[in-house]
């Protein structure tokens, strides 16, 4: 009788470790002081609401080649400026839910590349650069490369970068200011041949800026559920107003705004002599390691 209670309570104790470590899987890293450490790895799940606008986003980008290719410029920046929209939702929605997962943030970065990177690339090759030759296609690739590297330093340095600001420009604003310079001025009746070296130079600022350290400020620091004064929300409806007023122009001005700010704070921090840095590079006892 013992023996079998034995068995019985073995078998008990050996299933509720199994279903413990299927629950929660665990990852070997090591510690500071060389033993280690065993850390709850990344949810894998697939969840379908964030990846759903994710996925809304890629087709949006996927939407603004394919706009470009037939001629219609004004719709594919229009589809880039969707693409922003549902970019900074999906994020949002997954917070809100508690359905962050590993798969969904890489899903995202590949979706950005495409919308914020690939895109906005060739549509502006398209629109102006075709005509420049070699100078043009470089240009355009400058802007990917540049979009690219930016993702993948996003990616690594997320848990040392300060997170009121981004480290260079980001490729949702980087793409805004191409797309927005391009319904500008097909807006105004304007072709791209006629002002090829201005598009050429934004779309090279954009690609080297979002390689830069400039710090470009995240606005993630702003919490939404607080309580704010009046003013404030009657600044968002003047914002609404002005953008729905003529978008082309509001827009694209307020992005050559935040694209030329973070020059701004870098040269600030810099005269008064204050670190420029926003990765963070104080060590602490055991990383000399």
């Amino acid at each position: 009788m013992s023996l079998f209670s034995n068995r019985k309570s073995k078998s008990k104790a050996g299933s509720a470790r199994s279903f413990r470590l299927h629950k929660l899987p665990l990852r070997r890293s090591v510690a500071p002081d060389g033993g280690q450490v065993s850390r709850p790895t990344p949810s894998r799940a697939i969840y379908l609401l964030p990846n759903a606008f994710t996925t809304a986003a890629l087709f949006c980008g996927f939407y603004a080649i394919v706009m470009a290719m037939n001629g219609q410029f004004s719709n594919a920046a229009v589809a880039i400026f969707a693409a922003m929209v549902l970019d900074a939702t999906d994020g949002r929605v997954a917070r809100l839910t508690n359905t962050q997962s590993e798969f969904g943030a890489q899903y995202d970065s590949l979706s950005d590349m495409v919308s914020f990177g690939a895109a906005p690339a060739l549509i502006v090759y398209e629109w102006s650069l075709r005509g420049m030759g070699k100078l043009g296609w470089l240009a355009a690739f400058v802007y990917c490369a540049g979009a690219a590297l930016r993702l993948a330093r996003f990616n690594t340095n997320i848990a040392v970068v300060d997170k009121r600001f981004f480290q260079g420009l980001p490729s949702p604003a980087a793409a805004a200011l191409v797309a927005g310079f391009i319904w500008l001025m097909d807006d105004l009746r304007i072709a791209g041949a006629d002002f090829n070296w201005l598009s050429w130079a934004i779309t090279v600022y954009a690609g080297l800026t979002m390689v830069t350290n400039v710090p470009f400020y995240s606005f993630k620091d702003i919490n939404f559920r607080k309580s704010v004064p009046f003013i404030g929300i009657f600044l968002i409806v003047l914002i609404f107003v002005a953008v729905s007023s003529d978008p082309p122009k509001v827009l694209f001005g307020l992005f050559v705004i935040y694209g030329l700010s973070g020059y701004g704070v870098f040269f600030w921090q810099w005269f008064k002599g204050k670190p420029v840095s926003i990765v963070q590079t104080s060590t602490e006892p055991g990383e000399d390691r």
